[in-house]
């Protein structure tokens, strides 16, 4: 049976058809790849220390412990059809007053961060990095008491309807939503599940 490019170019001389052949299957390729990148999974590096020791960035920035960066994918699918849930490690993108606040307006146009506060919610930092939902303690396992130690902010913040408050594990040195407030749905792109690169931090999450 015939291939389609064969029927569509068949009068074509045979060189000529096979290097549009290759060439269709090539863009094709591409196309796909862009289409997954763009629309299902995207790959993204950790460039600064807010989430250690969960996600490492490369030495020798300030507090990194690794000697690569993390490289890890999120999942761009899931939040059209459910909502966030809490403890998640989210990718989003920066909104304006992070990048003013945290960057002097420059640097990356993603963050992530772990959701900690949802709609609606009020969320507290007493001292010693204690972080409250509600008046309710939250379980936090993935914080080191070392990390915890460092932190010496304290708050209440209210989440606005429709919108998410995000802090990084590395609490003591992490810009976040204490800092700049809270993050609209919309910014949302999607759940880190796997790190891969390195090859020694290989996980899911």
């Amino acid at each position: 049976m015939r291939n389609p490019i064969d029927r569509l170019l068949g009068n074509l001389p045979k060189p000529l058809r096979v290097f549009l052949d290759w060439t269709l299957t090539i863009v094709g390729a591409i196309a796909i790849v862009l289409a997954i990148k763009a629309w299902v999974v995207n790959p993204y590096r950790i460039p600064t220390s807010s989430m250690e020791p969960t996600l490492h960035c490369a030495r020798p920035s300030t507090g990194c412990e690794a000697r690569f960066s993390d490289r890890v994918l999120a999942d761009r699918v899931s939040f059209h059809f459910r909502n966030p849930h809490r403890g998640e490690i989210i990718v989003f993108k920066t909104p304006k007053r992070a990048r003013n606040v945290c960057e002097g307006g420059s640097g990356s146009s993603v963050f992530v961060k772990r959701l900690i506060g949802l709609p609606g919610e009020t969320v507290s930092e007493k001292s010693g990095g204690v972080i409250d939902i509600d008046g309710k303690k939250l379980n936090e396992p993935y914080i080191q008491p070392s990390r915890r130690a460092q932190d010496t902010t304290t708050g209440v913040w209210r989440v606005p309807k429709g919108e998410y408050f995000f802090m990084g594990d590395n609490r003591g040195f992490s810009c976040d939503s204490r800092d700049w407030g809270s993050v609209p749905r919309k910014n949302l792109i999607g759940p880190v599940f796997f790190t891969y690169w390195p090859p020694n931090r290989v996980s899911f999450h």
